[in-house]
């Protein structure tokens, strides 16, 4: 069954939420800035016993709010955000469950095989997350890295994931065209993640309310959880309250 995942979205030293499509090196459209920090809502989570989420790292100057919090919720939050196999153990050391990884397996716009058996010699697969964050085109959702602004030549399809599936623990999708945007899911990605993906996989990406989670677990037939962030009471939203996500999960 679907679930609420929460998250922790880190840009420039602070909590925030953007509109994701607009990140680039000047900055990034804002929709909220916290006055706590990522170690708050770490210790939120796990108050609540809310496994499962993600730190991620929105450019540089996040690195000491990352590991606070990660140290806050030991073993209960992924890390992402310029990981290597050269810096991937400060993370997990930290407390990271997992750490995510997009932009590194990607040259020149290119998936780089070797880089795959790199990170997953170096942290293994059992605690590697995908991020498979995309754009769609007019061939399909691709994989979009560099914060988003490089659309890569990888398509997420049924043959990409059954081999990307031999290599990880779990899959992350924001679908950046949404992303902060609080105009609906993309409903068509929903599904096509529920069909062709095996192992765990969260979707981020323009939830607006408490009926995004139904909606998700119904299109991906329960198998894609939802992360929402933008419209969540905790980061300044109105759609949805932090404690109605808590009843759906443990209604679960």
């Amino acid at each position: 069954m679907t679930l609420f995942r929460p998250c922790i979205d880190l840009h420039q030293g602070k909590v925030k939420q953007i509109v994701g499509g607009s990140l680039n090196d000047a900055g990034a459209e804002t929709n909220f800035v916290s006055q706590h920090s990522a170690s708050y809502y770490a210790d939120l989570y796990r108050q609540h016993k809310l496994a499962g989420g993600h730190i991620i790292s929105l450019g540089p100057n996040n690195r000491q709010q990352a590991l606070q919090a990660l140290t806050t919720f030991a073993n209960g939050l992924q890390y992402g955000g310029g990981v290597t196999p050269e810096n991937a153990h400060l993370f997990l050391e930290a407390g990271a469950s997992h750490v995510i990884v997009t932009s590194y397996l990607f040259e020149h716009g290119k998936f780089s095989w070797p880089r795959l058996q790199e990170i997953k010699a170096a942290v293994g697969a059992d605690r590697l997350v995908l991020d498979l964050s995309c754009r769609k085109t007019p061939e399909g959702w691709m994989i979009a890295t560099d914060r988003w602004q490089t659309i890569t030549d990888t398509a997420i399809n049924q043959q990409t994931i059954a081999k990307l599936e031999e290599h990880c623990a779990e899959f992350l999708v924001h679908a950046a065209d949404v992303e902060g945007l609080q105009a609906g899911i993309d409903q068509d990605l929903v599904s096509i993640l529920g069909d062709i993906c095996t192992l765990p996989c969260t979707y981020a990406g323009g939830a607006t309310s408490i009926a995004d989670l139904q909606r998700v677990d119904s299109l991906s037939k329960g198998r894609v959880d939802l992360t929402i962030g933008s419209a969540l009471d905790i980061f300044g939203g109105s759609g949805v309250t932090f404690e109605a996500c808590l009843d759906w999960n443990h209604q679960r």
